[in-house]
């Protein structure tokens, strides 16, 4: 793909449900990507102060000039014009053709034939804006929409997906289906049994029909091994499988907002959800991820939120992939002890977390406790050198929390006998500055406020040969050692991204 090139973008929506949400929804001209969220925080001198985030469709035009293109509807614009700029958004308008409104008959809601729709704007915009591929950015039912086109639709078509689709973004999409903590699976059987409201399209059988290419189905149905929220990586013995490097997965980990907003119970769904997805069921394995504390939906849920938006924009437009890996980490073998990382990630000049892994949310990083040495992958940042000031020296700045916690247990029970509540065995910040070189330094060892640290000495130096990779190893904090063994660090992997 041509680098820092502006590819159309286009939204498509969640799950409407019956007759009367589809009716509601094809009322609003940009199927909810247009609204905000205000909200209170509490600033200087524990006054209130008031929050505005102005919708994700609107800070893509203020932000990196995007243009939205309307005239009598976008389908009748695009129809209209001989050519559109390739910074445009459009809306995948799919439930109109379902809603009663128009006054037609109207046609029964399928998930192939939403994906169908989608490659047919897809197509027009690739003739009319001569950009070679779009961007694809989906709320929840929206993401298995585009991921039916990937696995299905072009599939059949004898088509590669990556030569269309640029790259996927996906807020809260139930990649592996919903399920619930409550009912031993009775909830799920009724509804993929009745197909309520059309909800079984989150189920296994009718997720196997629209994810699986004609070819590859299974006469006797789906195998017992299929799994939904998986799929193939992009090798010899999958030629046209979508890069799964493509994909980001935005996770939600607040359930309470959403039981506010919809007056669902997360007792039914579960703890560990967004309040409707469940936290595992919200991304592809192998795909990129954050977890930010944020409901499936609504006015403090993913799609309206600070979090959302600055994951989404780096993924898109950012030029710089960061990885950072636990590396050669050696926990202590204890007999009935489990270790936890929990991992905070932090943007100078934002006012979220950008990514967040914790107990509390129901999502710890799980470490290996054989006593053998491992790396693990504690989070994927993507950078946007641009956004730093034109003109000015300050480093673009980014904080990387890492608590390591232990649990014990005796006869299968957490055991409370010396435990300290969300007390963690370590607990410090890496501070890493980039600018014409790269810094890093534990926040136990600033003197002083971060803010007013200034990176000094020589910076970190590429310790990998290879074109286009560079990589450095940062030693942990001597009070790590005991822990995490004399040879842990902290790997940071920077590569082009475009």
């Amino acid at each position: 793909m041509p680098e820092n090139t502006k590819f159309p973008i286009v939204y498509v929506r969640g799950f409407a449900g019956d007759t009367e949400g589809i009716d509601k929804t094809v009322k609003d001209p940009f199927y909810g990507f247009n609204e905000g969220s205000t909200h209170v925080r509490v600033g200087a001198g524990n006054v209130p102060s008031f929050h505005q985030f102005e919708s994700p469709l609107l800070r893509l035009i203020l932000d990196e000039d995007y243009k939205i293109l309307v005239e009598g509807g976008q389908e009748a614009y695009l129809d209209a014009h001989e050519s559109v700029p390739s910074n445009s958004i459009w809306i995948l308008r799919f439930y109109d053709v379902s809603a009663t409104t128009w006054g037609a008959e109207p046609k029964k809601f399928r998930i192939e034939d939403a994906a169908a729709d989608l490659l047919t704007l897809i197509d027009k915009l690739r003739e009319k804006s001569g950009a070679s591929h779009v961007h694809l950015v989906a709320h929840s039912m929206g993401g298995l929409i585009c991921r039916c086109l990937l696995q299905k639709v072009l599939p059949d078509a004898g088509r590669d997906p990556a030569d269309c689709v640029a790259k996927v973004f996906t807020y809260g999409s139930p990649h592996g289906g919903i399920t619930f903590d409550a009912g031993f699976g009775v909830f799920e059987k009724v509804r993929d049994a009745t197909g309520l409201n059309g909800a079984e399209v989150f189920g296994p059988e009718r997720m196997y029909e629209y994810l699986t290419p004609t070819s590859d189905h299974d006469p006797q149905g789906r195998p017992p091994d299929w799994r939904a929220r998986d799929m193939p990586e992009r090798d010899s013995a999958h030629p046209k499988a979508f890069p799964r490097s493509r994909i980001f997965c935005l996770i939600g980990t607040n359930p309470k907002d959403y039981d506010v907003a919809f007056g669902l119970s997360a007792a039914v769904v579960g703890a560990h959800s967004d309040g409707l997805v469940q936290i595992e069921n919200a991304y592809v394995p192998g795909a990129h991820r954050a977890f930010v504390h944020r409901s499936h939906s609504g006015r403090y849920g993913l799609v309206n939120s600070e979090e959302g938006y600055q994951n989404l924009r780096r993924f898109l437009f950012g030029d710089r992939k960061v990885e950072a890996t636990l590396a050669d980490c050696r926990l202590p073998s204890i007999e009935g002890t489990t270790w936890q990382a929990e991992v905070r990630l932090s943007v100078r000049g934002l006012p979220i977390v950008m990514h967040e892994q914790t107990a509390e949310h129901w999502c710890p990083v799980q470490l290996p406790s054989s006593g053998a040495s491992a790396d693990v992958p504690l989070t994927t940042a993507f950078l946007c050198s641009g956004l730093r000031p034109h003109g000015s020296d300050t480093t673009m700045r980014y904080a990387l929390q890492l608590r390591i916690l232990s649990l014990r247990e005796q006869l299968g029970f957490l055991s409370f006998g010396d435990h300290l509540e969300q007390t963690a065995d370590f607990d410090d910040t890496l501070v890493v500055d980039i600018g014409e070189g790269t810094w890093a330094a534990w926040n136990s060892l600033i003197p002083g406020t971060i803010s007013h640290y200034e990176p000094s000495g020589t910076s970190l130096q590429d310790e990998d040969e290879r074109a286009g990779t560079w990589v450095a190893n940062i030693p942990l904090p001597g009070s790590a050692q005991p822990i995490l063994g004399e040879q842990a660090r902290i790997r940071l992997t920077v590569t082009r991204w475009t």
